[in-house]
């Protein structure tokens, strides 16, 4: 079984270095179709490799925008089957955070909730590993205040790291609505570039599909690589004009790492990592365009 489990894992990192490559050239021959068709200069960075892109062009019958063929996609049963999801927390928590879990759980269908107790990351993801779970969710706190979440997908990856703050619980929000257990529709706002692509899916696929007339949304909004979570219901009054009512809880997320691994592979490559200490770090948005509306 172990040996089982390390050849898959080899083979997923080699599908995953082979998407890389892929994509990297693609990127390169869409910067030199780009300068050809323009009549500009061949970049700096292709001029030495400029004779073998011309071939591959050649090649090519249709040019594509982005480089969308996936070699391993983590989530390529996404929409076909409904994900299975469980949620713990960090050893020994705080009456808060059991509440603040139980919410969680309220807002992702298919879930469930496990007492940490003294479980340890190995026989977590193996315990999941064995009953099919899609993704395990870690929800850690600091001095009674939720301020983290861990989010691993099965069986290989990725594992993304997110900061919790501003955290806002069911019973403080005033004239707080019903909680329905229909699943959502989903609202992702200002996620452009390739990371903030790799974050929705990482988010969006925690979701199964929802019904049309389902009347629950969810909202991850990016404002500064601050994802503002929201979650309301609505419905129509007599004039047909829609009321929304907030349901809760209420919470600000920050990536800070996705990892090619689960939680328990230490050693696992990271794919990317916040570097606040970089000069340029105030001024640099990770996930989308502030400047969009």
């Amino acid at each position: 079984m172990i040996r089982r489990e390390v050849r898959l894992r080899k083979e997923y990192l080699y599908r995953k270095s082979l998407e890389d490559q892929k994509r990297s050239i693609q990127e390169k021959k869409q910067k030199l179709k780009n300068a050809l068709d323009e009549g500009k200069a061949i970049p700096t960075e292709l001029r030495k490799d400029e004779v073998e892109l011309r071939k591959l062009l050649a090649y090519d019958e249709k040019e594509q925008d982005a480089f969308t063929d996936h070699f391993d996609d983590e989530y390529r049963w996404a929409g076909v089957e409904d994900p299975k999801l469980m949620i713990t927390t960090s050893h020994n928590p705080s009456s808060k955070l059991k509440l603040f879990a139980k919410e969680i759980k309220l807002i992702l269908p298919n879930s469930q909730r496990l007492n940490r107790g003294n479980f340890v990351l190995g026989q977590l993801v193996s315990a999941c590993k064995a009953n099919d779970v899609t993704d395990l969710i870690i929800i850690h706190e600091h001095r009674g205040e939720p301020d983290g979440m861990v989010i691993s997908h099965l069986p290989f990856g990725p594992t993304a790291y997110f900061s919790l703050s501003n955290t806002v619980l069911r019973h403080d929000i005033p004239n707080v609505g019903k909680m329905s257990e229909v699943f959502p529709h989903l609202i992702f706002h200002n996620f452009k570039t390739k990371l903030g692509q790799r974050v929705q899916s990482i988010l969006k696929y925690l979701f199964p599909v929802p019904k049309e007339d389902s009347k629950r949304i969810l909202t991850f909004a990016n404002k500064d690589d601050y994802i503002s979570f929201r979650h309301h219901t609505y419905k129509r009054n007599d004039g047909k004009e829609i009321v929304m009512s907030e349901v809760g809880p209420r919470f600000e997320m920050k990536l800070h790492e996705i990892k090619l691994g689960t939680l328990d592979q230490s050693e696992a490559d990271t794919e990317w990592k916040l570097k606040p200490y970089m000069n340029t770090s105030l001024k640099r948005k990770h996930l989308g365009d502030d400047t969009a509306e």
